[in-house]
């Protein structure tokens, strides 16, 4: 006999967008059931995210002590490392799982209800367990189901052909590893095993790597990359892979197909809304492309349905799901909310780190803006040097009639963590003069972030 059950919210998926929303549902007391047919935190903390920045953080370690073990300036001298990737991938779980029982427990505080399985959609308002007997009538309906790796007809995954997935989670590392995609879940990859010993191809069909960035600031990236001596293909197709010589078939700018020997094949050519295998199609929402079309609350062309994250497509980022997440529960509450940010920081966890907030020089010059762009670079900033990282700059882009900040990027060493102080100083409406005029702490990288706003008011103090 069929179950059924009554909650006020349901919400499809317990990643980063689903799970902050039925914590803060929770917390304002509304019924919620959250659905989700694997672990809790979704692909950002098993399979994204998380993983990817501990695997970084264990090739970055073990790079830098085999620099050691050649004797570095720094004085210090150790015999060469190895690497045991088993172990280096229990520890990297035992982050995930940490995380993802953390995220369990807050939802129990909160009175959310989870159930494990896959929901197959009825209508708005009605949503099936398959496999449990189990029929769930809602008000509210979320739709949070994330995002997936897109994958060519030409490598089919299965053997040598790899997703982020299973680079993720490796048994063993390849002697030669091809990563197809040169953007950033490619290039964060591909870099880190580099780090790990794997002799590195990137093959890339636009002209450069990180073609999403503009050119001035991948500069030290793709430079990084080749004193690495990971090898480039750019403007190379892929047109597939031959099992038994284990080559991938690639054709050149000029129309030439060569072949590339390799032991595996990473497939990182970007993702997806994940909208296929869960009767979506039976609400029959306007869609925008391959995602799900909202407005600035999050609402579909649907009363009372709702979609966040990665499914209303880009930019398809973690934060910007939590954040959505926070407000359609909020919404839900009765509270007056919009989804309506100055900025969305973007990062990306190569070597160098980048970071891009608010407009570019090239977008604030598209948008009919007048703007001051002024730079600061890492190899004038005190911190930089004592990390052994002088690559690099913090950029900062703003009005030149009232000195409003529209946009700021940053390449080097750490410069993730100045992304909040970026976004922070685009949300508040700060002017150059506000930024020149805050004391930065010293030693910091963030002292690159004064000095790039007080050579854009034209007086840099250290440059």
């Amino acid at each position: 006999m069929q179950q059924t059950l009554n909650t006020t919210l349901l919400i499809i998926g317990g990643g980063p967008g689903g799970y902050v929303a039925a914590i803060r549902a929770g917390q304002l007391g509304i019924s919620t059931i959250l659905v989700e047919g694997q672990a809790l935190g979704g692909t950002c903390l098993n399979i994204g995210c998380i993983p990817s920045k501990a695997l970084i953080h264990v090739a970055e370690q073990f790079q830098q002590t085999r620099h050691h073990s050649q004797g570095s300036a720094l004085g210090i001298n150790v015999s060469a490392p190895t690497l045991d990737i088993g172990k280096s991938v229990e520890w990297k779980d035992g982050i995930v799982d940490r995380l993802t029982t953390g995220v369990a427990a807050l939802l129990r505080k909160h009175k959310v209800q989870v159930i494990q399985g896959w929901a197959r959609v009825i209508d708005g308002k009605t949503v099936e367990i398959e496999g449990a007997d189990t029929r769930i009538q809602c008000e509210h309906l979320l739709l949070a189901s994330g995002s997936k790796s897109v994958n060519l007809p030409m490598l089919p995954l299965g053997g040598p052909i790899i997703s982020s997935t299973e680079a993720l989670a490796p048994k063993a590392l390849p002697k030669r590893l091809i990563v197809v995609g040169g953007g950033y879940i490619g290039l964060e990859l591909g870099i880190a095993y580099r780090k790990l010993g794997a002799e590195v191809s990137v093959v890339e069909a636009q002209e450069r790597i990180l073609p999403a960035y503009d050119a001035e600031l991948t500069q030290p990236v793709l430079e990084s990359v080749k004193q690495l001596g990971i090898k480039l293909y750019l403007k190379h197709s892929v047109e597939g892979f031959d099992a038994a010589t284990h080559t991938l078939q690639v054709r050149d700018p000029n129309g030439d197909s060569l072949k590339l020997e390799t032991d595996q094949v990473l497939v990182a050519v970007g993702r997806k809304p994940n909208t296929q295998g869960w009767n979506l199609e039976a609400l029959n929402l306007d869609m925008n492309g391959s995602a799900i079309r909202i407005d600035n609350r999050c609402q579909t062309s649907m009363r009372n349905v709702w979609a966040i994250g990665d499914l209303a497509g880009e930019p398809m980022l973690a934060h910007r799901a939590m954040a959505q997440g926070e407000m359609v529960a909020e919404l839900i509450a009765g509270q007056h909310r919009e989804f309506n940010p100055t900025a969305i920081a973007a990062v990306c966890f190569t070597d160098p780190e980048l970071v891009v907030v608010g407009k570019t020089p090239d977008e604030a010059k598209a948008a009919g803006l007048d703007c001051i762009v002024s730079s600061f670079p890492f190899a004038a900033n005190g911190r930089a040097m004592t990390l052994e990282s002088k690559s690099g700059f913090v950029r900062v882009v703003a009005r030149r009639d009232n000195h409003l900040i529209v946009g700021w990027q940053a390449v080097g060493v750490g410069v993730s963590e100045l992304s909040t102080a970026f976004g922070q100083s685009l949300e508040m409406g700060a002017r150059l003069e506000d930024i020149a005029g805050t004391i930065h702490a010293h030693p910091t990288l963030g002292e690159a972030v004064l000095e790039a706003a007080l050579r854009a008011l034209g007086h840099a103090l250290h440059l």
